[in-house]
């Protein structure tokens, strides 16, 4: 006879992942990877070490899914600051936009930005970095072909500088993340350079600043 969870159990088994999840995640946002453990979140989250592990069979498997909800937050965030801005203002304000919600977002929350970003993790968790970074560039791909189609942005291969733009602000990113450098000047360069990169031939409208507002992971 084949065992059927009844919906009470079901909800306490989801209700626990929840929280195993969620120790690890506020861990890595302490910490970073290097700094968790699978005990350390076992005490977070109230449970034992082997229930943490029924859940999830090794480090590397809890912290990439801590890693694919991290990232869905923050592509959505950057995503929709975005969109707004391209409806707003157009193009350019909207790669813009996009790269300073990236960035004030990640200055926000050090430790997880360098565990999203750069800090060495289990192959598992490297995975879902790559998949961090093609969202990304799509959105800027996605932008640079609006550019190009309203004749803001010379023709060029929008995935291509969509990708170098990501590159860009993860390799950028990684000085004031770790020393501590001077965000406010960091970003301003990145912004500089991204209109650089797509050849805007017209200056972006005046920023809001309400891109940033949104900005917690």
């Amino acid at each position: 006879m084949v065992y059927r969870q009844t919906p009470a159990v079901k909800a306490r088994l989801d209700e626990t992942k929840r929280a195993i999840v969620t120790a690890a995640t506020e861990l890595i946002h302490d910490h970073g990877y290097a700094g968790c453990s699978m005990a350390r979140v076992a005490e977070r989250a109230g449970v034992a070490t082997g229930t943490t592990y029924r859940f999830f069979p090794s480090k590397g498997e809890l912290f990439a899914e801590v890693f694919r909800k991290a990232v869905a937050r923050e592509v959505t965030a950057v995503t929709e600051a975005g969109h707004r801005a391209l409806a707003q203002h157009g193009p350019h304000h909207a790669a813009l936009a996009a790269v300073r919600t990236f960035c004030h977002r990640a200055l926000k929350s050090p430790r997880l930005a360098y565990a999203l970003l750069a800090e060495p993790v289990d192959p598992l968790v490297d995975a879902e970095r790559l998949v961090f970074r093609a969202a990304f560039t799509d959105l800027f791909a996605h932008v640079v072909t609006a550019g190009i189609e309203r004749g803001d942005f010379p023709h060029q291969n929008a995935s291509i500088t969509g990708a170098a733009i990501v590159g860009a602000i993860n390799d950028v990113l990684l000085a004031p993340l770790t020393h501590h450098a001077d965000p406010s000047a960091t970003i301003a360069e990145l912004e500089a350079f991204v209109s650089r990169a797509l050849g805007a031939t017209t200056a972006p409208t005046p920023n809001p600043r309400e891109d940033a507002s949104h900005a917690h992971p």
